[in-house]
């Protein structure tokens, strides 16, 4: 299995891909439109054209993970972002936009935390 540490970033790909896509196919979008390294051990995100479903792409260490999760009812809601291919997120955004809530409707609260 792979974890997320503190240190790992998550992009979420603003663009929406053909899920058909597997190990190369992804690891050439976040290597060749997001700019990004795959083998970084960051968390690379995208989701298809309806929003039902979502693919993963991360390195471990020895090997690259390609995860997917289908809704059965229902859409993801995915940021959106002028200009931009990508977007970070936090760990705890991630949970939630697996999970089904909207990430809109929740407000951070504003206390101080330290950056990786």
């Amino acid at each position: 299995m792979f974890g997320l540490g503190l240190a790992t970033k998550i992009y979420i790909a603003i663009e929406t891909i053909d899920m058909r896509k597997g190990f190369e196919g992804l690891y050439g979008l976040v290597r060749d439109q997001l700019g990004h390294d795959p083998l970084s051990g960051h968390l690379f995100l995208f989701t298809n054209k309806t929003r039902t479903r979502l693919k993963a792409l991360v390195w471990d260490g020895s090997g690259l993970w390609v995860c997917a999760k289908r809704l059965e009812k229902g859409r993801f809601r995915w940021p959106e972002a002028e200009g931009k291919h990508s977007v970070t997120m936090r760990p705890e955004e991630l949970a939630m936009l697996v999970n089904g809530l909207d990430m809109k409707e929740t407000r951070q609260r504003n206390w101080y935390r330290k950056s990786a």
